[in-house]
Formats: C-alpha cells, sequence, structure tokens
C-alpha cells in the first residue's frame, strides 16, 4: 500500500485536507475583495496597510490564550467555531455591499474580527493533523496538505478577482459558502481526545510555547528570519496599487497578482516532494531568504504584467523552501501537549510577517511611493538574510534536520 492509500484510510484526515481547501479559497477571495473595495474607496495605501496591522494587533493580544485554549479542548470544535464566524463575517460584508454601507470604518472593523478569529484558526489546524495520521504517515499527510493549499491559494484569488466583476457582494457570498462547506466538515471531524487535568491557568503555562521557542534557538532564529524576511520583503498590501496605477488591470489582475507567488510555491513544494532536501537545511535557508529578496526587487522595478508574475512566482518558489524548512523543525522538536502552545507562537512570527508586513509596506507606500516601497523592503530582506548568518551561526551551518529527516513540503 502506497502513502496516497494509505491517507485514503484515514477519512477524518481527508475530510479535514477538503474543509482546509474550501477555507483557504475562501479566505483568499475575501482578502481580495476587502482590499479592492478599501482601495477603491479610500485610494489610499495607509488604508490597505491598517488592514493588515488591523488583523494583526488583536492576533497578538489573543496568541497565548489561544494556545492555551487548544491543547486543552477539542481542537477539531474550536476550527469549526472559527470557521462559523467567518460565514458571519462574510454575510455581513455581502448585505453591506448590497446596500452600499461597505465602507472604511466597516472594513477595518471586520479587520480586527478576523485577526482574533484567525489567532485561534491557525495554531488549532496546525496542531489538528498530528491527532488524524500515524505518525508514520505525518510528513506525507503535511505535505498532501501543503499541495492542496497551494492549489488552493492560486485559484482564490484569481477567482474573487473575476467573481469581483460581477460586484464585491457575488464575491462575499461565494465566501460564505464555502466558509460554510468546512464548517459543516470540521464538525464531522472524530478522535481520541483526552483532556488534560483540570489545572489553574498560570502565567508559567500561558507562557510555555514561548520558553520553548526560547530554549531552542535554532527554531528561534528559523522563524525569526521568516518572520523579518517577510515583514520587509512582502508587497502584497501593495498588489492593489500595483494592478490599478503601475499595471493598469482590474480587480481580475489583482487577482492574478496575489495568485503568482502561490503558483511558485506549488511549484517548488512539488519539487520538493519529489526531491526532498536531505542535507545542508542551514545554507538554503538563507539562500532561500535571499532569493526571496533579489524576487521582491525585481517586481518593485516591474512595468509590465508578465515580469511581475514572474518575479512574484519567485519570490513564492523562494518562501516555500523557508518555510518548509522551519515548519520541519517546529514538527520535529515539539511534544504534542506542547504543540498548541508552539503553533500560537509561531502563528503569532507568521502573523507578524503576514499582516504587520502589509501595515510597513502602507506605511513606507505613503512615504516613499509604492515602488520605493518594494524596493526598501527587498533591499531589508537581503541585509536581514546578512545579519542572521552572524547572529545565528549554528541555524546558518545546519545540515541534516533531527535524525537526518528529510525537508518535505510542509506547509504554514
Amino acid at each position: 500500500m502506497n502513502d496516497a492509500d494509505a491517507l485514503r484510510g484515514h477519512p477524518a484526515f481527508l475530510r479535514l485536507w477538503v474543509a482546509r481547501l474550501c477555507s483557504v479559497a475562501a479566505s483568499q477571495m475575501l482578502m481580495v475583495a476587502v482590499a479592492w473595495q478599501m482601495y477603491d474607496t479610500t485610494g489610499s495605501a495607509w488604508d490597505l496597510g491598517l488592514v493588515g496591522l488591523l488583523q494583526f494587533l488583536p492576533a497578538l493580544a489573543l496568541a497565548l490564550l489561544a494556545g492555551h485554549v487548544i491543547d486543552r479542548h477539542h481542537r477539531g470544535r474550536i476550527l469549526a467555531l472559527c470557521l462559523s464566524l467567518q460565514v458571519a463575517v462574510a454575510v455581513l460584508l455581502c448585505a453591506a455591499s448590497l446596500g452600499g454601507h461597505a465602507g472604511r470604518g466597516l472594513l477595518l472593523g471586520i479587520s480586527v474580527v478576523l485577526g482574533a478569529v484567525r489567532a485561534f484558526q491557525m495554531p488549532a489546524q496546525q496542531a489538528l493533523t498530528p491527532l488524524l495520521v500515524p505518525q508514520a504517515l505525518l510528513p506525507r499527510a503535511l505535505a498532501a496538505s501543503s499541495a492542496g493549499m497551494q492549489g488552493a491559494i492560486i485559484a482564490g484569488p484569481a477567482l474573487g478577482g473575476l467573481i469581483y466583476t460581477a460586484g464585491a457582494a457575488a464575491t462575499y457570498g461565494v465566501c460564505a459558502t464555502l466558509f460554510a462547506a468546512a464548517t459543516a466538515l470540521c464538525l464531522t471531524l472524530r478522535y481520541s481526545h483526552q483532556p488534560p487535568p483540570l489545572a489553574p491557568v498560570t502565567l508559567d503555562s500561558l507562557l510555555a510555547g514561548v520558553h520553548f521557542v526560547w530554549r531552542h534557538k535554532v527554531v528561534l532564529g528559523a522563524i525569526s528570519l521568516d518572520l523579518f524576511a517577510v515583514l520587509f520583503g512582502g508587497a502584497t498590501a501593495l498588489l492593489p496599487i500595483y494592478a490599478k496605477d503601475i499595471l493598469h488591470t482590474g480587480p481580475w489582475g489583482l487577482g492574478v497578482l496575489r495568485s503568482a507567488p502561490a503558483v511558485g510555491a506549488l511549484l517548488m513544494s512539488l519539487a520538493l516532494t519529489r526531491w526532498p532536501i536531505h542535507r545542508r537545511t542551514g545554507p538554503l535557508l538563507m539562500a532561500a531568504v535571499a532569493a526571496y529578496g533579489l524576487g521582491t526587487l525585481a517586481f518593485g522595478v516591474s512595468s509590465h504584467f508578465a515580469p511581475a508574475l514572474l518575479a512574484l512566482a519567485v519570490t513564492g518558489a523562494a518562501d516555500m523552501v523557508s518555510v518548509v524548512i522551519r515548519s520541519t523543525l517546529v514538527q520535529l522538536e515539539t511534544p504534542d501537549a506542547m504543540r498548541g502552545r508552539v503553533s500560537a507562537v509561531n502563528a503569532v512570527f507568521v502573523g507578524a510577517s503576514n499582516q504587520l508586513g502589509e501595515f510597513e509596506s502602507g506605511a513606507t507606500a505613503a512615504w516613499l511611493g509604492p515602488v520605493g516601497s518594494v524596493l526598501l523592503g527587498g533591499l531589508g530582506t537581503l541585509l536581514v538574510a546578512g545579519l542572521w548568518l552572524k547572529l545565528f551561526p549554528a541555524l546558518a551551518r545546519r545540515d541534516a534536520l533531527l535524525g537526518g529527516a528529510p525537508v518535505l513540503a510542509l506547509r504554514r
């Protein structure tokens, strides 16, 4: 029996796989619609940045609590609750768009709600997969999840941008349907759940994930490298400006631009599944971050659609190499009893790199213009790669992972 047949023998994992496919596609479509609607309404790079900041702040504030809750309660039900709240968000945006009330204040308020929900959703779904398959199948299950998510990240924005031509309400309506389907699937998940003994919530228990990451310097170096590289180098928040004002396309062009990094990531994910990384993981991690910075610089100077797509695909491929190494380190070195809290810390780093990076891009674009902001970010990423060579030499020289395990295509 091959790995694919073995995974088909675990229906709970397959239901989670489909649920994540639906929820990721819906989330990508939702963010395309919110970004275009915000820029179309205000024309402000600063407001595009605020969307990212207001998603990050509640995620940061709730991270420790989220990890504590996830380690003590049924992770499938937590995930279902998070998805059902996003159904409500999409329905609200649909109704507001139909009534002409989807203004700046509502879009910023919705960003806060999404940030709070995802503080629980991301670590819950990361910590759920190891409970649905045997340990021997975990790498292949994570690789399958990665491939599915990349497909959703490719199709979601492109489909969202296309549907948006029929109006924002149409996009939000499709999002609500997909989130509802994901919620229903997660409610059917069953696994052996043994609640831990009741114990008071203490500062030590809340901070256990932080202490774990701090003690493991290679893990700390890897996730902080990812944080600062994407924080400076990410240009996602500025894609509406590039699509509308520089590349002169519409919502469909924005959707395709948002899909381009995922195309590169999917191709790299397939390559890593076929030819997994066995050695020189540290040097490859540093090289991937440098390639991400160079791809960002190439995108920044692009004035035509095709070169811009290619540059974004390069950043996605480079980011995939960076992410798979970090994800593998975390999975190999974290015991199940700590997985929720460590995943919550990891989610803060990911959120900081993505949502806080969007704010950084919007703020610098308001000061330097979109091209200046992207170029500054690309240079910042290259600087970070050089600094981490000095700050975390053990990571930079890392050869094989724990036990010589190969790196497969895992995903955030």
